[in-house]
């Protein structure tokens, strides 16, 4: 956790970077957790979660490789997610908060709401859950190609069968993160997912000590080492959902039946169909990609998904946490009618995030190859093609990044403002343009490179939609004082390029006799510690307030670890 500030520095460090009008983002810091406190502990938990989990995806690579297995188990480890999201998963990320938050000014604190909530989501998820698992020989034919070898549907199926399950307790976590973070509380719900990480890391070393291999011809339920990985991983996320019971009794709050509808159910109903008018569009758009990436090279899926894990990365540590510490504050502003606040937030965000984001895309596009090979090259992953080729899917696609977590935290705004219909447009347009793209990746390039035209063609998508998602927001709420943010991003992408160039000559530095694991680590942290502190160097020399907050964090968990 990072130190705590004092309310007195912590206006100051705010309005600092958020001069003039927009202090109204902190106005209330008295009575509500400073947005940089809360960001800040955010960020720590997400890192850790996304290191640890990051590790047991290299690890099942090292064990498995990338090929048949790695696809097939990726492509099963997906479903859940799938049919989550579609039944309740955005629904609940999108405008439960919201909703959470005006039900607070209930008599009651909105405990009688709450409890209808959890009680018609969990009777939804139970059903859908049972349903679900029946169904996954028909999931394992939408998303894999079977006139191919790419991939195992049989093996898929199999591993469906097991995985499927997590779908309930995916609900169950994001039910009680969704009521604590209406509460303000943000630390256990940020920590749960590593405690789900390390239940797998262990699952992984013990299918790595069952001796033989899994078994594709035939494919055989009752093979251990099949059954090790599965159930392993989906006890993880039951492990990940139990961790927040706890605190969410701390807070007084006690689960029960409540069965009823209101008014604000029913309003709940009419955004609920439009978030899942969005989900269902958006996997049109997955479910191409899939079916596009089986139908290419063996490992296609795997390079992808992991090269997709990775472009996550630190939008997962900034972008997530500052989308869940302001996500409440926006919603309370859209709740008043405070429209002036709400543009206050989105501006901030806005420039905070491509502050953080744009130079580790800029480094990303140099390092993407060393990435690969130094992550991916121990044990069955090999030093070949497979892990390079994984980087430079990255490096592709790492234009995208901050596309993408504008896209992200313009579709908050709207659900803050209970418009769920505005995002599903914007998703059928970025759907549209995606899926033809796609398409057109194995007619343009040879069936090693889908995955990079795959990744090319996902970052496209996110700039459309970005540009869409802004225009419309200009159209629906007026001046969002674009200059101020289109001045950051000139500014923080003339850093970058400059920060990413510097990268690229240092590059030249490494030798080339070493062997090419070793090459690729030493690039990896000379060029990203060249490439950074230049972009850093230049941000400062050009005076760009917005760095601040992010200097600020830095200087602080640094003298943390000091102290230790």
């Amino acid at each position: 956790m990072l130190p705590r500030i004092s309310a007195a520095s912590q206006t100051g460090f705010l309005r600092s970077v958020d001069a003039g009008p927009e202090t109204g983002l902190i106005a209330a810091v008295e009575k509500e957790p400073s947005l940089a406190r809360s960001t800040g502990k955010i960020a720590i938990a997400s890192l850790t979660s996304r290191i640890t989990g990051f590790l047991w995806k290299i690890m099942l690579v090292w064990v498995v490789g990338i090929g048949v297995v790695n696809d097939s188990f990726n492509v099963a480890n997906t479903l859940p997610n799938i049919v989550y999201e579609l039944l309740l998963g955005g629904v609940l990320a999108s405008v439960v908060v919201p909703l959470l938050v005006r039900a607070q000014d209930d008599p009651d604190g909105g405990e009688a709401y709450t409890q209808r909530l959890l009680t018609m989501a969990l009777t939804l998820l139970g059903g859908a859950t049972v349903v679900a698992v029946l169904a996954a020989p028909w999931f394992t034919a939408l998303y894999v190609d079977s006139s191919t070898n790419q991939a195992n549907p049989e093996l898929t199926t199999a591993f469906a069968y097991l995985l499927l399950p997590q779908i309930l307790f995916y609900g169950i976590f994001a039910l009680l993160m969704a009521i604590l973070n209406a509460k303000q509380i943000f630390g256990p719900p940020a920590w749960a997912p590593v405690v789900n990480n390390l239940v797998v890391i262990a699952t992984i070393l013990v299918f790595a000590m069952v001796p033989g291999e899994i078994s594709l011809d035939p494919v055989r339920m009752g093979d251990i080492k099949l059954l090790v990985l599965g159930v392993g991983v989906t006890l993880g996320i039951v492990a990940q959902a139990a961790m927040l019971v706890p605190p969410l009794l701390r807070t007084g709050f006690r689960p029960k039946w409540n069965w009823g509808i209101d008014h604000r159910m029913r309003e709940f109903g009419g955004l609920a169909l439009w978030i899942v008018a969005y989900v269902a569009i958006s996997q049109i758009g997955y479910m191409v990609t899939t079916r596009v990436l089986t139908a290419g090279d063996a490992g296609g899926m795997t390079a992808y998904y992991n090269a997709w894990l990775l472009f996550q990365l630190p939008y997962g540590v900034i972008g997530v946490s500052l989308l869940t510490a302001i996500m409440p504050r926006m919603s309370r502003a859209a709740a008043d009618g405070n429209i002036k606040k709400l543009i206050s937030d989105l501006s901030y965000a806005s420039r905070i995030t491509t502050v953080a984001l744009l130079p580790i895309a800029a480094v990303m596009t140099v390092v993407g190859s060393s990435i690969g090979v130094a992550l991916f090259s121990l044990g069955r992953g090999g030093a070949g093609d497979g892990a390079e080729r994984l980087g430079e899917a990255l490096g592709i696609g790492a234009f995208g990044l901050l596309p993408y977590a504008l896209v992200m935290l313009q579709l908050r705004v709207f659900y803050a403002m209970k418009d769920a219909r505005t995002p599903t447009l914007i998703m059928l347009v970025m759907t549209v343009v995606k899926v033809p793209l796609l398409y057109l990746c194995p007619v343009l390039l040879e069936s090693h490179q889908i995955v990079l035209g795959a990744m090319l063609v996902n970052s496209l998508t996110f700039l459309v939609g970005a540009v869409l998602g802004q225009m419309w927001l200009w159209v629906r709420l007026g001046n969002l004082r674009s200059k101020r943010v289109l001045g950051v991003i000139l500014f923080t992408s003339f850093a970058s390029i400059i920060g990413a160039l510097a990268a690229f000559g240092a590059g030249w530095l490494i030798p080339d006799w070493l062997p090419v694991t070793l090459t690729a680590w030493l690039k990896l942290f000379v060029q990203s510690a060249v490439g950074f502190g230049v972009t850093l160097g230049v941000l400062a020399l050009l005076k760009v307030d917005e760095l601040k907050p992010i200097t600020t964090r830095l200087n602080a968990l640094r003298s943390k670890v000091l102290k230790k």
